[in-house]
């Protein structure tokens, strides 16, 4: 493929902005407090030096020594990453390093730079470099990590931008570093000790830095070697330079002179195989030798030992290179294409043979005896072993350090292999030339990829020694997957750079002038300013040669070619074989002949190339930086070439461009506004048009001489808003206007014009056509290709119609086009121009004549169609459902064409695949001349969206696919009018009724700010996953300091506010939690007491109190539930526990460490922990805490210690304690401190909830003597941590059903005491936590109860329950119980009392909501008053319990079901003859009762079920009768106080359950209520039981609520057992710890509205829709947010109804998880008011709102809306400015009353349609009518928009009338608009028929306002181009010839009518026409 390279040597382009440039970082060190250091270390004398560094400082002092001085720097620039959000600030960042500081500072143009990050390392920085790291994430995504990595000599710093510092260690000296795609590449330093017969990986790879460093494998190319993949252990190989798209690596091999270029990617599974596998050969056959041709490897034995290096190395044997031991065919190759080379005898003879990608590293693989595995390298050992080839001895490839003999290495240990990340495969190598000595090739010393301006891609490598830039052509293939290297183009150069973004690179040449090419392709030279560049001076002295010389084309050269240019060397070419090594010489002594250039400084190198700027290095070492212009800054130059770009062949354009940029940036060049004219008369020249005779053409050049004049390019006028503004003015249409309107008024057209031409002579008859001097030039270079260019560009200028940013551009290019038209002789697109901007148009009337002959040589391409494309037309016949022709588009050109045509096939036409499958019915590409281009292969694969079809509605489906597009809002506002009016429609539909789970992107499209933050919520939520809760709502913060300690300040009062608006409940229930304050003793001395017994009653009675207070912390943690985000650099506050009172009157103390009372010694112990519980269940799960913050917290005092304990169990209920590092958890449980353990075991068991964790498990067993091995030391572990550790078992494996803990538990739950005093105290509640545990690890799983048959658990929990005969031990533990206690007399029967709880709440929980009858039947109550008397009534209580939920569907909520329970014989009229114990009885039935209760509080935990609490608190009020009745003897006396309160405390926990959350007022005054009672028959118990009621009851401060899942009613049978400590230290019957476990039940289920525009929480209404269950059918209920909802599977959907907000609906039987996240963050759900509605807090019953006010006369409503009433109904800031400026009378707009009616009725209009945005298209609509009225029209445009309105309006009115609720235009608007351009259309049609019979009739047009009139009335009328029909319309004589012929015209009816007065000349005007008055057409 040959390449063409042009040259214009006269041209030149100038350089602009000069600045002279110094390295920020260097000015920055300077001020860097390193810099002492730096000083002083210098003044140590070197060996201290030394010493204090170690090796490092040895190696860099050298260094040091040896750079003469001066710190060595360096610093590399790339384009910053980051884009601000104003617009995209171009910046530029720099990455310097010295000594041991790197500076990484940003600055772009207008800013200066600053440091963004500056690090200093600890030796110095060998090499800094920007590096991206892949992390993988959970799927198949990756993260990018954006690092900086500093090499040291030693490591690898690697710091990354969000502040995560990695430190790698190199296991080896790193020669050089590169970044790669997927991480760092490391070059190993080729050590010379290391004798070469060993083959070490050179080239490692690592991935991340706390990825191990691997070698990287390479796969030579070519037909044989598809095999051999080995490591990369060449030490002649050099990487030289690294890329990351396309991801390749170019590397030199130094001895044969071979540049070659790599793809870089991954390892595949087969070749990580390949590499580590090892063969079975035994060791002593030679097998490797035979296999790969003795005769090779002797070749290369011999090389080797021949060569300088290799004399060391004969004590091997001849076996030293061994090759790989699979014989590799590449030694043939290898052998054959270096024949010549090994016969000659040049020192390069006898180097190394063999290709660069041949490794001894496969051999060694293989060589291995079959125990060893292959050799690895962990370690720093493991890179430094040197690998020998096979020895004679045979011993195989056993490793050895470089020192050794081979007998010390036979014992070495196995090492894993390392697995190989990456792989190299060769793509491509330079050809070696015959003619090219081994001195010719050097190693390149800067690779760089760029491209040209025709999208062919070069990776160039710049050899310096030869002065030469070998560019290699290279293309991706079609399917994207391979790069394919094409010819190599070398030109001369001593130095070049790529300039990104103008597609360009600079060359230096030898004679030190600066070229800039494009690709290969010389564009022209660069002036700088200030610098002379040698062959100016000479410019005369030398002729110039502008043909390439090149040399003879031999075979082996075909594939690269030099080209030279004499003209600008002085001397012959550097490249020429001859010149060789004097090169140097001649240059200096050139530049030593020419004295004067002495002064001025020439440019000795290039670097740092960002975007179009680079800097230039000066001889005088000086820098400066420079920038290249641009090709285009006009938007509009820019897309026409891209269009010629497309069009023509890559040559033709190519030189299109480049002449285009040299005119364009000549020195003294145009400025802005001329650019466009600049544009047409290079591009109409290039066409061959004498641009000096066009008369429109010769106004273009306003000042600007376009010769190129070598002076310094003028600069660009300043941002100070002077000239551009005025140039703007110039270049606008209206000048353009006014010139054209000058030309008109010109005294005649034969007459010299008036105006001042650039031409010398006069301009020629303006309206002779036949004037001889307006030909063509047929020889010019794009004259062929007019017809393809004139179409591209109608093409570019159809789309510009679409955009009105881009519309001004279009009438400067419809001059242009009609000219071309003209001359082409097309009729029809002429007419077009006419109908869009018929005043501009009518003033064009030349046209050029194109002779018979050569119009042949043109080249007509088939897609141009003498009917010109319109896109208006044919979205207006879309709209009228006409079948049209697919419309043309040029790929990735006129985007905007394609994305609406595309929009208008599946919206209006419907059609379901006009996005995917049917694109080519709609629109055709039209196709160029060359291969698909860059732009549109990104664009096919971009448009394979996943666009979800379902049932979806077009709308859904347009809004969907425009976003896939990235179709933006503010794309839509440049859309004209008309055109958009569908796609709003489409938007307005979606924005009613929008799905919940739609992206970011799409609900922005919408509108639906409400929706667009909830998505935004998602998608940070699932980048990050500690966000906090992420609502605005932050707590108050308080300021008085007693506010703060009661720890319960973090509720949110803005949230709680809204759902109790009207009571201080939270306040009250604050109060009651307190117990942080002392409390008040009011004991009334009597007079017979005296001082020292009243000061014993006051204790006394603050002694009652504190049994209180102290139980107050349980109930405390429940109600500020996850509420609270701790800041991590300061401990959690946690509020005291105060245990002291005061006595009124005189606020006196009282203490109960006086001495005068007793008080039971540890009181406090249990309830500081339940403090600390408290305190730590305030964090919310979603908070950042950590391992140190944790340890961070720990009190200093001991007295603390418990508190903490609880800390600590708290953070495992949250979830925070997985954090916990486990060296710290072994800290905190070797203390031995008992409630330290308790808290610590449980809460690593709730954190780890269900997970069978193991290294938990082995944390718990040590505490449980069951599970450690029979034989093991006795652990003296605590009774109460045993219980906690056991609980802890069940959480671990909750739900499990693991077998062998299941064993373990059931026998622990009847566990005998042991002999020696242990087991014996609180058994019960050993037994109890092992039965919860049992039930807990089977929950749930009735009697599928996987492997566990053989235990028989039912029966033996039965037995447990009832009693009967132990049976014997088996197993581990039949040692352990041997000998019986020597305390406890327990006999050979079970002891009930012990086991019975733990077994019947493990029934329960196996067969929790089973409804299995049988094992339900063993639990119910005894029938017989005989059984009746065996039972503990306690145990009645459980039983019944335990029956209903195992019957859980039977539960019903109403005291039928609840009496149901009590057996029937308790139930019936007692015989008194009986002998009733009534006392066993009345207790029996008040047991069973709350037992009921219980159950029914759990089946309807957290539902707020009115039923199930109406008929709990019948109960309730029964049981506060019965007490306050109890001082009667008889009732006090049958069931005693105590049991009536168990059962009034359970009653009211069940209610609290059932309401959890919602603050019901019923249970806080009955929790209020017993808060009070605190006599001596109160005790701790029935107080922690009250307060825990209050705790649910308002559950995390309303926002948290209970769940009924299996594990939630496991956590609430273990939190809220019905045995409640008598004091604070009795753990006998349950652990105290266990109450906090009611955590694990709740769930978030609060749902806030949070109004989008104000970030307030505000009220909504929600509609909830019931699923249908077997007890209810599916029912919708409405609830006024913000509200608990019920559980989310009970939910079909939750919906926030209207009117007031926008609807949202969350549909829940496709999926729960969206709306579960919502919940889980605060439940936070954006809402947005609709326009005119007030939010519920300001308008609760909606009479305020604007609608309510105009309901009853509809007539006034406009007169009724007041504007200034606006803001109250709106808050969005553009209609209330609207409101503001355009529709209040003010002076200035008295006159325009109407207007101001009208902008008013159109505000009313848009706040109450609920679309703001559809203002802009009333105001539009009405400025285009009133323009027309005025005739102030001077282009069709507004007319073609109304058309298109009017066409939308009528194919939505013709729907069935059902249908119109969801248009946009249903106002009363449209049809007055409508009729009023009818009106003024026929009023001129009246008047001037004869104006449209003329143009009917083809006859040229008269130039006065009347043609734009007329043109107004075509395209309003849709009647088509009558030029090649007027035949038609012409020869009809009747009504009905009209009407056949316009339907094949397709004319619309209405239209037609106004046709047929004139065609059928009726002279008396169109009132004439028989039974058609005209009123009856403006329908």
């Amino acid at each position: 493929m040959s390449e063409v390279v042009y040259e214009d040597t006269a041209t030149m382009i100038a350089a602009g902005e000069l600045q002279s440039f110094v390295p920020f970082g260097r000015e920055h060190c300077r001020n860097h407090p390193n810099a002492f250091n730096l000083q002083l270390r210098e003044l140590q004398p070197a060996s201290e030096l030394w010493a204090s560094d170690g090796a490092a400082g040895l190696v860099g002092s050298l260094r040091e020594v040896s750079l003469q001085e001066r710190e060595r720097e360096w610093w590399q620039l790339r384009k910053g990453c980051t884009a601000v959000k104003e617009g995209d600030v171009e910046l530029e960042e720099e990455l310097y390093a010295a000594g041991n500081v790197v500076v990484w500072s940003k600055g772009s143009r207008t800013q200066g730079s600053s440091v963004y990050k500056a690090f200093t390392v600890d030796s110095a920085v060998q090499q800094a470099l920007w590096c991206d790291f892949a992390v993988p994430k959970n799927t198949d995504e990756e993260e990018i990590e954006h690092t900086v990595c500093i090499v040291q000599s030693t490591c690898v710093n690697v710091h990354t931008v969000t502040g995560k510092d990695f430190i790698s260690p190199l296991p080896f000296q790193v020669s050089n570093v590169w970044a790669t795609k997927f991480g760092l590449l490391l070059e190993r330093k080729n050590a010379n000790d290391i004798s070469p017969g060993e083959a070490l990986p050179t080239v490692f790879s690592m991935l991340h830095p706390l990825d191990e460093i691997a070698p990287v494998v390479c796969k030579p190319s070519g037909v044989f070697e598809g095999s051999c993949v080995q490591y990369v252990s060449d030490s002649t190989m050099n990487i030289v330079f690294t890329c990351c798209q396309p991801s390749i690596v170019v590397s030199y091999d130094t001895i044969q002179g071979i540049h070659s270029v790599w793809a870089l990617r991954k390892v595949t599974n087969d070749e990580r195989f390949t590499v580590l596998r090892c063969p079975t050969e035994s060791a002593g056959t030679p097998l490797n030798l035979i296999s790969s041709g003795i005769l090779t490897s002797h070749l290369r034995h011999i090389s080797r030992l021949d060569s300088p290096g290799g004399s060391g190395a004969t004590g091997h044997g001849p076996g030293i290179g061994a090759s790989c031991a699979v014989g590799s065919p590449l030694h043939y190759s290898a052998l054959h294409s270096h024949q010549s080379r090994i016969m000659t005898s040049s020192p390069a003879a006898h180097s190394r043979v063999h290709s660069p990608s041949i490794s001894n590293m496969a051999a060694l693989s293989r060589a291995h005896s079959p125990g060893m595995a292959a050799p690895s390298f962990s370690g720093v050992a493991r890179f430094n072993t040197s690998f020998h080839s096979p020895s004679p001895r045979g011993h195989r490839g056993l490793l050895s350090s470089p020192n050794s003999s081979v007998n010390e290495t036979i014992l070495v240990p196995e090492m894993e292999p390392i697995i190989p990340d990456l792989c190299m495969e060769k793509l491509w190598s330079e050809t070696v030339t015959a003619g090219r000595h081994r001195e010719m090739s050097s190693q390149a010393s800067k690779v760089f990829l760029t491209s040209d301006l025709c999208e062919n891609r070069y990776l160039c490598f710049l050899v310096e020694s030869h002065q030469q830039l070998r560019c290699v052509k290279l293309m991706e293939s079609y399917d994207m997957t391979q790069l394919i290297f094409a010819t190599v183009t070398t030109i001369s150069a001593k130095d070049a750079q790529p300039l990104q973004n103008i597609d360009a690179m600079l060359v230096l040449e030898a004679c030190g002038s600066l070229v800039l090419y494009t690709g290969i392709t010389r564009v022209s030279k660069v002036f700088v300013p200030g610098l002379l560049s040698p062959p100016f001076s000479l410019i005369n002295h030398f002729p110039h040669r502008s043909t390439p010389v090149e040399h003879v084309s031999t075979p082996t050269n075909a594939g690269s070619r030099h080209i030279q240019r004499r003209d600008e060397d002085v001397m012959p070419s550097p490249v020429s074989e001859s010149s060789g090594p004097n090169m140097k010489h001649h240059e200096a002594s050139f530049l030593e002949d020419y004295t004067f250039q002495q002064a001025t400084p020439y440019i000795h190198a290039l670097r740092d190339p960002v975007c179009n700027r680079v800097t230039l290095e000066l001889s005088s070492s000086t820098m400066l930086r420079i920038s290249i212009p641009e090709i285009a800054t006009s938007e509009l130059v820019r897309k026409c070439l891209q269009a010629i770009r497309f069009i023509l062949s890559k040559e033709a354009a190519m030189k299109v461009l480049v002449k285009w940029y040299n005119i364009y940036n000549a020195p003294g060049g145009p400025s802005a506004h001329a650019e466009w004219n600049l544009f047409v008369t290079c591009f109409m020249t290039l066409m061959g048009y004498n641009t000096e005779r066009l008369a429109w053409m010769r106004h273009l050049h306003f000042e600007v001489p376009l010769s190129p004049v070598i002076a310094a390019k003028k600069a660009r006028p300043s941002d100070r808003g002077s000239d551009e503004d005025w140039d703007y003015l110039l270049a606008s249409q209206y000048h353009q206007q006014m010139n054209s309107q000058l030309v008109r008024s010109s005294p005649e057209p034969s007459g010299t014009n008036n105006m001042v031409t650039t031409g010398n002579e006069g301009l020629s008859s303006l309206s002779s056509p036949s004037s001889p001097t307006l030909k063509l030039d047929v020889s010019a270079p794009l004259f062929p290709h007019i017809p393809a260019l004139f179409y591209v560009l109608h093409l570019l200028y159809q789309d510009l119609q679409l955009d009105e940013l881009q519309r001004a551009r279009a009438s400067s290019l419809v001059c242009l086009l009609q000219q071309l038209a003209r001359d082409l002789q097309l009729e029809e697109y002429v007419d077009l121009y006419w109908r869009d901007y018929p005043s501009l148009i009518s003033c064009f009337t030349e046209s050029c004549i194109i002779d018979e002959a050569m119009i042949g040589q043109m080249q007509r391409p088939s897609f141009l169609r003498s009917e010109p494309p319109c896109v208006f037309s044919w979205l207006s016949s879309c709209l009228r459902g006409k079948e049209n022709p697919p419309f043309p588009y040029l790929p990735g050109i006129c985007q905007r064409t394609r994305l609406l045509v595309l929009s208008y096939a599946l919206y209006i036409i419907g059609d379901h695949n006009a996005t995917s499958t049917d694109v080519s019915k709609y629109i055709v590409k039209v196709s160029s001349g060359h291969r698909l281009s860059i732009g549109e292969l990104h664009f096919k694969r971009k448009s394979i969206v996943k666009v979800r079809f379902t049932n979806e509605s077009l709308a859904e489906q347009l809004v969907d696919w425009l976003t896939s597009q990235g179709f933006t809002l503010k794309d839509l506002e440049s859309v004209p009018f008309g055109v958009a009016l569908p796609i709003r429609e489409a938007i307005y539909r979606c924005r009613e009724q929008p799905c919940s789970d739609w992206s970011e992107e799409v609900c922005l499209l919408i509108g639906r700010q409400d929706l667009t933050k909830q998505a935004h919520k998602m998608t940070v939520a699932k980048s990050k996953a500690s966000v906090g809760s992420g609502l605005s709502l932050e707590p108050p913060a308080t300021t008085e300091a007693d506010e703060e300690e009661d720890g319960m300040s973090d509720i949110i009062q803005e949230v709680t506010g809204l759902i109790w608006s009207q009571d201080l409940r939270v306040q009250e229930v604050r109060r009651l939690l307190q117990s942080s304050r002392p409390v008040r003793v009011s004991v009334v001395q009597l007079p017979e007491v005296s001082d020292h017994e009243y000061i014993e009653e006051k204790e006394n009675k603050l002694l009652q109190l504190c049994q209180r207070t102290m139980a107050l912390p349980v109930g405390r943690g429940l109600f500020t539930l996850f509420s609270y985000h701790p800041v991590p650099t300061e401990p959690l506050p946690v509020p005291k526990l105060n245990l002291t009172g005061r006595a009124p009157p005189r606020n006196t103390m009282v203490d109960l460490n006086s001495g005068n009372i007793d008080v039971p010694p540890n009181m406090t112990s249990w309830p500081s922990f339940h403090n600390g519980v408290a305190a730590g269940l305030k964090i919310a799960p979603a908070s950042q805490v950590d391992s140190a913050w944790i340890a961070y917290n720990k009190p200093k005092s001991p007295e603390l210690a418990n508190e903490y304990a609880g800390f600590l169990m708290a953070l495992g209920l949250n979830g925070h304690l997985t954090k916990l590092a486990t060296l710290n958890i072994h800290d905190y449980l070797t203390k031995g401190h008992e409630m330290t353990s308790i808290g610590l075991l449980l809460g690593v068991s709730s954190a780890k909830l269900g997970t069978m964790d193991m290294s938990i498990t082995r944390l718990l067993s040590i505490h449980i003597p069951a599970l450690l091995p029979p034989t093991s030391t006795e652990l003296d572990v605590p009774h109460n941590v045993q219980v906690a550790a056991v609980i802890g078992i069940g959480l671990v494996y909750q739900g499990t059903g693991h077998r062998h803990n299941a064993e373990v538990l059931l026998s622990e739950i009847g566990r005998p005491p042991g002999p020696e005093m242990e087991y014996c105290t609180d058994r019960e509640s050993y037994s109890l936590a092992a039965g919860l545990a049992l039930g807990m690890v089977c929950l749930g799983h009735g009697s599928n109860l996987i492997g566990m048959t053989d235990l028989n658990v039912p029966e033996q929990l039965y037995q447990y329950m009832v009693g009967g005969h132990r049976r014997a031990q088996v197993g581990a533990s039949r040692e352990r119980h041997k000998s019986p206690s020597y305390q406890i007399k327990e006999g050979d029967t079970i002891n009930v009392d012990v086991t019975c709880p733990g077994a019947t709440l493990a029934l329960a929980m196996i067969y929790l909501k089973t409804n299995n009858r049988s094992i339900a039947d063993w639990l119910k109550p005894p029938d017989t008053w005989f059984l009746l008397d065996f039972i503990k009534p306690e145990f009645l209580l459980l039983r019944t319990l335990a029956r209903c939920i195992i019957m859980w569907d039977e539960i019903l909520p109403n005291t039928e079901w609840v009496k149901s329970n009590i057996p029937q014989i308790m139930r019936g009229n007692f015989d008194t003859s009986e002998d009733i114990n009534m006392e066993a009885m009345a207790q029996a039935q008040d047991y069973i009762t709350a037992g009921a209760c219980m159950a029914l509080g759990l089946r309807f935990a957290g539902s707020a079920n009115s039923d199930a609490f109406d008929c709990l608190y019948e109960f309730a009020e029964t049981f506060m009768k019965i007490i306050s009745f109890a001082g009667t003897a008889t009732v006090g006396a049958q069931t005693g106080y105590y049991n009536l309160h168990t059962s009034l405390s359970m009653i009211l926990l069940a209610m609290s359950m059932v309401m959890s959350g919602t603050g019901n007022l019923k249970v806080l005054q009955l929790c209020r209520f017993l808060h009070k009672r605190t006599g001596a028959e109160m005790n701790y118990g029935f107080h922690m039981a009250h307060h825990m009621a209050l705790g649910l009851l308002f559950l995390g401060g309303g926002r948290y609520t209970l769940s009924t899942s299996n594990s939630a009613i496991a956590a609430l049978l273990c939190a809220l057992y019905p045995h409640f400590p008598a004091h604070s230290t009795d753990n006998r019957y349950h652990l105290q710890a266990l109450r906090h476990l009611a955590v694990l039940a709740a769930e978030p289920r609060l749902l806030v509205p949070v109004d989008v525009d104000s970030l307030k929480p505000c009220y909504a209404l929600l509609e909830v829709t019931y699923k249908e269950t077997k007890w209810y059918d599916e029912t919708t209920v409405e609830l006024m947010a913000p509200t608990m909802l019920p559980e989310l599977h009970l939910l079909k959907r939750v919906k926030v109804k209207g009117p007031r907000y926008w609807e949202l609906s969350v549909d829940l039987s496709k999926e729960t998880q969206h709306l579960k996240s919502i919940l889980s963050r605060g439940g936070v759900l954006y809402v947005k008011l609709r326009a005119g509605q007030l939010p519920y807090k300001d308008d609760p019953h909606g009479w305020k709102s604007l609608l309510a006010t105009t309901v009853n006369h509809r007539n006034s409503r406009v007169r009724a809306f007041k504007p200034e009433a606006i803001s109250t109904f709106t808050s969005e800031p553009a209609l209330i400015s609207f409101a503001e400026f355009f529709c209040k009378t003010s002076e200035g707009m008295k006159h325009r009353k109407d207007t101001l009616v009208l902008f008013s009725a159109m505000l009313y209009e848009c706040v109450t349609q609920e679309c703001p945005e559809m203002l802009p298209t009333y105001i539009a609509i009405e400025q285009a009518v009133g323009a027309l009225r005025h005739r102030e029209l001077l282009q069709t445009f507004p007319l073609w928009q109304l058309r298109l309105v009017v066409d939308f309006w009528n194919s939505r009115m013709l729907r069935p009338p059902g249908n119109h609720h969801d248009t946009l235009l249903t106002s009363e608007f449209l049809p007055v608009m409508k009729n009023a351009v009818d009106v003024a259309l026929d009023n001129w049609l009246k008047d001037n028929n004869s104006v449209l019979r003329s143009y009917v009739r083809g006859e040229v047009l008269s130039k006065d306002a009347q043609s734009v009139m007329l043109a107004c009335f075509l395209v309003y009328r849709s009647i088509p181009c009558l030029k090649k029909s007027h035949t038609q319309l012409e020869g009809c004589s009747s009504f009905g010839d009209v009407l056949s012929c316009s339907s094949q015209l397709d004319i619309p009816l209405r239209d037609v009518l106004r046709l047929v007065p004139v065609l059928l000349g009726s002279a008396s005007g169109p009132e004439t026409l028989p039974g058609f008055p005209l009123e009856a057409l403006s329908s």
